[in-house]
C-alpha cells in the first residue's frame, strides 16, 4: 500500500509538473512584440497613374476634295520628315494650272506690246500699268494653283509613326478629312496629378527637395529601362480635384513606348512629420490595407489605414492611426479580431533601426 502511495504522489507530481510546464509554454507563444507609429521628416517614393503621350502628335488630314489615288504608306510604318504619304487624284489641279499659266504667258505678250505702245506714244502708260496688273493677277492665279495641286500630295511633317488608315484606295475624300494620325516617339511625355500638400512639399523644401528624375512602372510590372525628368508643372489648379499636372519626359530610343499607354510614374516626394509604421505590421484584405490596434486590455481591433506613401520596409500612413495607438508588430497572420493578448512594448525608434539594420 505505502508503494501504492508513493507512485500515486510522484505521478501528481509529474503531471503538476507537466501542467506547469505547458501553462509557461502557452503563456511564453501568446506574448506578442508590439510598438507604436512614429514621426519623423522623410522622403518616399510615391506612385502616380500617368498617361503617356508623344512629344508631338497630329492629325493627317487632306486640304483638297478628291478621290484618293495612292497611299503610299502602311499601319505602324516608321517615316521621315517629307515622305510622301498619300495622293489625292491631281487631274483637276494640273488642269487648273495649266489654264493659269496660259493665261499668265498671254498676259505677259500682253504687257510686252503695251509696253512697246507707250514707249512710241501710241497708247498711254495707263495702258502699260493696266497690262501689267493683269499680268500680276496671272502669276497669283498660277501661284494659287500650284499650291492647291501640291496639297493633292500629302508629305509627313516630322519623323514619326504612321498611325491607323480608315481610307482606302479609290475613296472619296472631302477637304479637311482625317487619312491617319502621325506621332514622334522619339521621346514620350508622362502627365500625372499631384496633390496640393505634395506639390508645395516638393517645391518649399529646397533642402530636401523632390528629386527631379522619376521612373516609369509599366501595364506589365517592368520599368521602363531608362529613367525621365520632371520638367514641368502647369501653372493652375484643378478646382474639382485640387490637383495640379506634372509633366515628365522619358527617353524612348527602342520606340517601346506609344501614344496614348498608362503607366505609373514613381517619384520622390520629401515629406515633414510624416507618420510611418513598418511594413510587417499591416496586412491586405481586397486591396485595403490593416492594422491590429491593442487597447490597454490588450484587446485586439483591426483598423483599416490609408498609405500616402512607401519606404523600405515602412508606410507612411495619411489616416486611421495616431500617434499613441499601439499596433502589433508580429503575428498578424495567427490573431483575429477581439482576441485578448499579452504582449511586449518595443519603441519604433528601436524598431525601425532593427528594420534598417536588417535590409543593409
Amino acid at each position: 500500500m505505502k508503494r501504492i502511495a508513493i507512485f500515486a504522489g510522484f505521478a501528481a507530481i509529474v503531471g503538476l509538473t507537466s501542467c506547469a510546464a505547458k501553462s509557461a509554454e502557452k503563456e511564453e507563444v501568446s506574448k506578442y512584440l508590439v510598438t507604436s507609429p512614429v514621426r519623423v521628416d522623410t522622403s518616399f517614393t510615391k506612385e502616380y497613374v500617368s498617361q503617356i503621350r508623344s512629344v508631338r502628335n497630329i492629325e493627317i488630314r487632306a486640304q483638297e476634295k478628291g478621290f484618293l489615288q495612292n497611299i503610299y504608306v502602311d499601319e505602324g510604318q516608321f517615316v521621315k520628315a517629307g515622305q510622301i504619304l498619300f495622293r489625292i487624284m491631281p487631274k483637276l489641279y494640273e488642269a487648273e494650272l495649266l489654264k493659269a499659266q496660259a493665261e499668265g504667258k498671254a498676259a505677259e505678250i500682253e504687257l510686252q506690246n503695251a509696253k512697246t505702245l507707250a514707249d512710241k506714244n501710241i497708247v498711254s502708260k495707263n495702258e502699260q500699268a493696266m497690262a501689267q496688273a493683269k499680268l500680276d493677277q496671272a502669276n497669283a492665279e498660277i501661284a494659287l494653283a500650284k499650291l492647291h495641286l501640291s496639297f493633292t500630295e500629302i508629305r509627313a511633317p516630322f519623323d514619326g509613326t504612321i498611325d491607323r488608315l480608315p481610307k482606302k484606295l479609290g475613296s472619296l475624300i472631302d477637304e479637311g478629312e482625317l487619312l491617319t494620325s502621325l506621332s514622334d516617339n522619339s521621346q514620350m511625355f508622362a502627365y500625372f496629378n499631384v496633390s496640393e500638400p505634395e506639390y508645395l512639399d516638393y517645391q518649399t523644401n529646397t533642402k530636401n527637395r523632390g528629386s527631379a528624375e522619376v521612373n516609369l512602372l509599366l501595364a506589365n510590372g517592368t520599368f521602363l529601362s531608362k529613367p525621365g525628368k520632371v520638367e514641368v508643372i502647369e501653372s493652375e489648379f484643378d478646382s474639382e480635384t485640387g490637383n495640379i499636372a506634372f509633366r515628365a519626359i522619358f527617353p524612348n530610343p527602342d520606340r517601346l513606348l506609344k501614344h496614348g499607354e498608362t503607366g505609373k510614374v514613381k517619384l520622390t516626394m520629401p515629406m515633414k512629420n510624416a507618420l510611418v509604421i513598418p511594413q510587417k505590421a499591416t496586412y491586405e484584405i481586397q486591396d485595403k490595407i490593416y492594422v491590429f490596434v491593442v487597447d490597454k486590455n490588450g484587446k485586439l481591433e483591426s483598423r483599416n489605414i490609408t498609405i500616402t506613401g512607401s519606404m523600405p520596409d515602412l508606410y507612411v500612413v495619411s489616416s486611421g492611426l495616431a500617434d499613441g495607438d499601439k499596433i502589433l508588430l508580429e503575428g498578424v497572420q495567427k490573431v483575429k479580431d477581439d482576441e485578448v493578448i499579452a504582449y511586449e512594448f518595443e519603441k519604433p525608434e528601436e524598431v525601425i533601426a532593427h528594420l534598417r539594420l536588417k535590409a543593409e
